[in-house]
């Protein structure tokens, strides 16, 4: 019989140079997505994932698909043998890896689909330059408050648990934001090394574009609940799915409210399906007694 387990995926800024490359060695499942993967995008992207330069897989059009194709590849392996998602939720990028393990996108389609996301975010981010700033120690009314009194194009981007945010804008306002967080007494106030923008009206350019590609690939049920990022809750409707997608680009993550939507569904042990640990860590600061393995290291399988 099939185990079933909470997945969550994660996003952009998770990425390290040998990601994915234990899986490639280890298991015939990953190698064959790696090698397929390469011909869909028309380059190396396990040679950039495995041994590449940092510097090019932190650019956003390349880290979006490499993460995403390492969590699939760990999807992969624990779907053959046996283990399936009762409920799944991805931080930004990551929910188009909740979405192929939902059963709604199909593995290479949403590899290109990434990969088109962030040329079209790093796009924006030409047209409208700005920056993020990631705020701890401050509560989200606190944080709200700061970048009204900020002024000018600045939003919270990122409400990743209840004492870590991020803020997203323009970047004298993103300053300005900073520094009216430490006067109220954040423990950190500190920009992002990021090319945009990214889940703020700054993205708006991007919002029409996506959201037409995305209507060029076929899409499936949702087999399992979704927690979308835009609302924090369980999304049912496939035909709502798209949009959700699009609208996500220039939108707050959720990831507070989604994770206490996910427990709600799912109380027992969870995976973190790619690289990294940054939300296991999230989601044990936001519902207590929690459990996420981070199954970013084949060592790690169960």
């Amino acid at each position: 019989m099939a185990a079933s387990v909470g997945m969550l995926f994660p996003g952009q800024g998770s990425q390290f140079v040998g990601m994915g490359k234990d899986y490639y060695d280890s298991f015939p499942e990953a190698r064959a997505l790696y090698r397929a993967a390469n011909d869909a995008l028309g380059f190396d992207i396990a040679e950039l994932s495995f041994g590449g330069d940092m510097d090019e897989l932190t650019k956003t059009k390349n880290a979006q698909p490499a993460i995403l194709l390492h969590s699939v590849a760990v999807l992969e392996v624990l779907s053959a043998r046996g283990v399936a998602p009762t409920v799944v939720a991805g931080h930004s990028l990551g929910e188009f890896s909740a979405l192929v393990a939902a059963g709604f996108f199909r593995p290479l389609d949403a590899l290109k689909i990434v990969r088109r996301r962030g040329e079209l975010m790093y796009d924006a981010g030409v047209e409208r330059p700005g920056t993020m700033a990631a705020i701890i120690g401050l509560d989200e009314s606190t944080v709200e408050a700061c970048v009204a009194e900020a002024g000018g194009v600045v939003v919270v981007a990122n409400y990743n648990s209840p004492a870590q945010f991020a803020i997203s804008g323009d970047v004298a306002a993103v300053e300005r934001a900073c520094e009216v967080c430490k006067a109220h007494g954040a423990k950190r106030a500190l920009k992002l090394p990021v090319s945009g923008a990214f889940h703020s009206p700054l993205m708006e350019p991007a919002v029409d574009e996506f959201r037409a590609f995305l209507t060029g690939f076929p899409s499936g049920e949702l087999r399992v609940p979704w927690v979308a990022n835009v609302t924090g809750d369980v999304v049912a409707d496939r035909m709502r799915v798209l949009d959700l997608l699009a609208q996500q680009l220039k939108s707050a993550v959720q990831w507070t409210r989604s994770m206490r939507a996910f427990a709600a569904v799912h109380a027992g042990t969870s995976y973190e399906v790619g690289p990294g640990a940054v939300l296991a860590g999230l989601m044990k600061r936001i519902v207590d007694g929690a459990e996420v393995v981070s199954l970013s290291s084949a060592s790690a399988l169960p």
